[in-house]
């Protein structure tokens, strides 16, 4: 049956039965390595209706047997996983990282690093992080040696959150968490106050290369060994394999002697990884 033949109107009363959640749960854990629990039911469904809306079909049964039934995953696969996608980010969240990243991973690594320093934010979700980090970066570096300088890569599995993440247009709350001397540097304000949005300065726009990656990937297609990864807040929606085939893959992209940084509420351990931990939840490459 083709799409068309669905586009019926839909019934706000329609519910996810047990057998499409697992189906669709299966589909999600296969693809991203993330895991979709029962007690998410409701969450899916509701993230999913707009889905249903925008291709115009009726209920989810229609939509699941669509996607599984009639090959429907080719074409819809990533709207779903980015329907389903968690992509909560602040700037300068966690901030202790930041810290120790000027005040002891970058001492460190530019005793031995000539020229461009490379960094990658592997979980970026809208930008905020890298952005986070091209501020500090701009202004450590700065400090030191105008000469010395660094280019940050920026991935998501999700292609909504990275179109955000280019703009770099933000609501004017957003950006509290920035200091009043980089915020003054860094961030523009709207042109029409009313809109309540702010814009990060091109400055920092042309240190950050925004492009889409899945972690589930068997090897990341990153071209230069990275000094310093950022991988926060996405390994605690993965099992402990999942988990450790994405570290393991991060640790083949960083140099020896590098940095990765993870979540607050994320752990390494029991993990067989070439790293070993210099502060907490940051991990030094040996």
């Amino acid at each position: 049956m083709s799409l068309a033949a669905r586009q019926v109107s839909q019934s706000p009363d329609d519910r996810l039965s047990r057998r499409n959640f697992d189906r669709l749960a299966k589909f999600i854990y296969k693809y991203s390595g993330i895991k979709m629990p029962v007690t998410k039911a409701t969450m899916l469904e509701g993230r999913l209706r707009k889905r249903l809306r925008v291709c115009n079909i009726a209920t989810f049964d229609d939509y699941c047997d669509y996607l599984f039934d009639h090959n429907g995953l080719e074409r819809e696969a990533i709207f779903l996983i980015d329907a389903v996608t968690t992509n909560k980010t602040d700037f300068f969240r966690e901030p202790k990282h930041f810290e120790y990243l000027i005040d002891t991973a970058l001492p460190d690594l530019l005793r031995d690093v000539p020229g461009k320093l490379r960094v990658w934010s592997a979980a970026c979700s809208i930008g905020a992080e890298p952005y986070t980090l091209a501020m500090v970066l701009s202004e450590a570096l700065g400090s030191r040696d105008p000469n010395l300088d660094y280019q940050i890569i920026a991935t998501d599995l999700s292609t909504e959150v990275l179109e955000t993440a280019r703009k770099a247009i933000y609501p004017v709350g957003m950006v509290d968490p920035v200091p009043h001397h980089l915020r003054r540097k860094y961030v523009l304000d709207h042109v029409d106050r009313d809109r309540g949005e702010v814009r990060i300065d091109v400055s920092l726009r042309r240190k950050v290369g925004f492009g889409r990656l899945n972690l589930m990937d068997e090897a990341y297609p990153v071209r230069d060994l990275q000094h310093i990864i950022f991988c926060r807040n996405v390994l605690i929606y993965f099992d402990k394999p999942t988990q450790k085939h994405v570290l393991s893959n991060l640790c083949d992209c960083l140099i020896p002697g590098g940095y990765l940084f993870i979540g607050h509420s994320e752990s390494a351990t029991g993990l067989d990884l070439p790293i070993k931990q210099v502060a907490n939840t940051i991990f030094k490459r040996i």
